[in-house]
């Protein structure tokens, strides 16, 4: 009887020292998992997958991509809020999935309460750009065709209660005009009937006019940054081309799920402010068209604070709007 007692205290001790030891495993031990929430191939999968490898020469482990699409986003943001708050599940997203979703859908969960902020990536400026043969050559001049013509021109939108149907939105207020919205879905078929003059103009990110504008064959007015494009500096904001203030944008940015513990939180966030602190990762969003986010955004605490800051200015024109989502 003795001789079990001891076995056992010693079994219960080695366990013990066993458990200690993987605890104190550093972090990451293991492969990490991003969640992106839309279908691959798409802007923010191709910028999920850039950032992964990037982030995996730092942290020394893996990070496969696993895309869960639907609901505008909030499917894929539902399945990180339910995942294990132990660093291995990280939701990356963009304004719609992390901000817009909470004013067109009743959601289950609450994009600030329940999920921790570990950086903003960067932002995208639209562009509002119109038809080659719309009979205006900058933004004053399409304000005033507009104001002209009441309810007869069209903007196109790749869906509704998107970025560029809440911009066309506060665009219409801002400028006191008047004109019709065209859904679609996607900004590709909205792009071919701009093309096509079926359309007169739309607002969405700029990198989505790229071909457009090399081949000359749309009308760029002005980029809703608050800084010109380094791919396209001929084009002026739209503060500098006469509408002040008025600055919209598809922006990027990483959670976890809430209760992630603090010290994997401000490792995720040390790494990837190495990695957008690199050069030649600086380049590249250059060509993917994003604008990264300033040194002092990028703590976890300017996310949250930008992040309620936009939903409290969307929310609002949503709900003013009684716009549905689809």
């Amino acid at each position: 009887m003795r001789r079990w007692w001891l076995t056992a205290m010693v079994a219960a001790v080695l366990g013990l020292g066993w458990t200690g030891i993987a605890a104190a495993q550093p972090y990451p031990a293991r492969t990490i998992t991003m969640i992106v929430p839309f279908p691959a191939g798409g802007a923010t999968d191709t910028l999920a997958r850039y950032l992964a490898e990037q982030m995996r020469g730092i942290l020394g482990q893996s990070i496969i991509i696993e895309n869960v699409a639907g609901a505008a986003g909030s499917i894929g943001v539902g399945r990180a809020v339910r995942s294990p708050a132990d660093g291995y599940t990280l939701s990356i997203g963009t304004s719609t999935t992390h901000m817009l979703t909470g004013g067109l859908y009743a959601l289950a969960f609450d994009l600030l309460k329940d999920l921790e902020p570990v950086i903003l990536i960067g932002s995208e400026p639209l562009l509002i750009a119109g038809r080659k043969s719309l009979p205006a050559d900058d933004l004053r001049g399409l304000i005033a065709y507009l104001k002209a013509n009441p309810d007869k021109a069209s903007v196109g939108i790749a869906g509704v209660g998107a970025t560029g149907h809440l911009a066309g939105i506060s665009f219409r207020k801002e400028t006191a005009t008047k004109f019709q919205f065209v859904p679609y879905r996607g900004n590709a078929p909205a792009m071919q009937d701009l093309l096509a003059g079926q359309i007169d103009f739309m607002i969405e990110p700029a990198s989505n006019f790229r071909s457009l504008m090399s081949t000359g064959s749309i009308k760029p007015y002005a980029v809703t940054g608050t800084a010109r494009l380094p791919s396209s500096p001929d084009i002026p904001t739209a503060d500098e081309a006469g509408l002040s203030g008025f600055v919209a944008s598809l922006w990027y940015g990483l959670w976890v799920p809430r209760n992630t513990p603090k010290d994997i939180v401000e490792k995720l966030n040390a790494t990837l402010r190495q990695v957008l602190a690199d050069s030649s990762v600086q380049k590249r969003f250059d060509d993917l068209g994003i604008q990264i986010s300033r040194p002092d955004q990028q703590s976890p605490e300017a996310l949250r604070a930008f992040q309620k800051a936009e939903m409290e200015r969307w929310w609002p024109i949503i709900k003013a709007s009684n716009i549905r989502a689809e």
